[in-house]
């Protein structure tokens, strides 16, 4: 079974023998909490599967935790392996299997005028680069003449030539992962520090 929690969409996917049996997709802007454990039950058998997939992130911090602790519970509960991908190769899997002669970046919103940017080949599909939070003007630098994510169009606009491929993530797709994409520990990819800081005590004599 594959949960995708990452960006403003909730999908789930169950896959047996290489193929999808059974998906769903939704776009919930901040409802994951309240929706993935029912689009699973809504699965085939309850969505019980021999292992579990979860995207990792970057994304959403909330989507990220909630999609993380459901796998980590249910695998648990079923007594099966959980292991995890990142959204940015998600993303790009999903494009290449369509166009394999491609490399792409992949770019999400990352809050506070960033972007999330990461490069990808195809054949197979495997990281050009690191993930990078990076400000509009730093993404345009280092992207391919393909974008694919929600913040494509903003670096192509920028940039003034290329292909902006809007897309969202899919648990389907990650039919397409590549084992190297798909063996990560089920810990959450922030991909940069928490909104929320600590603040500061200051010691006052009395």
């Amino acid at each position: 079974m594959v949960i995708e929690t990452a960006t403003s969409v909730c999908s789930v996917a169950l896959i047996e023998n290489g193929a999808v049996v059974a998906a769903a997709h939704e776009n919930v802007g901040r409802g994951h909490a309240e929706r993935l454990l029912p689009m699973i039950a809504a699965l085939p058998d309850g969505g019980r599967a021999s292992s579990i997939l979860v995207d990792c992130g970057p994304g959403s911090f909330t989507g990220i935790r909630v999609g993380v602790a459901a796998a980590r519970g249910l695998g648990l509960g079923w007594g099966v392996s959980v292991s995890g991908f990142s959204s940015l190769a998600l993303l790009a899997t999903g494009h290449l299997a369509l166009h394999p002669d491609e490399a792409v970046t992949v770019a999400i919103n990352a809050g506070h005028g960033q972007i999330f940017v990461q490069s990808f080949e195809c054949a197979p599909v495997a990281e050009l680069d690191a993930l990078a939070s990076l400000f509009p003007d730093a993404a345009v630098a280092v992207a391919c003449n393909v974008v694919v994510g929600n913040a494509a169009a903003d670096i192509v606009d920028r940039r003034g030539t290329g292909q902006a491929v809007e897309r969202t993530p899919d648990a389907r797709d990650a039919v397409f992962l590549s084992p190297n994409l798909s063996a990560l520990p089920a810990v959450p990819i922030y991909g940069r520090g928490a909104d929320a800081k600590p603040m500061a005590v200051t010691a006052h004599s009395s």
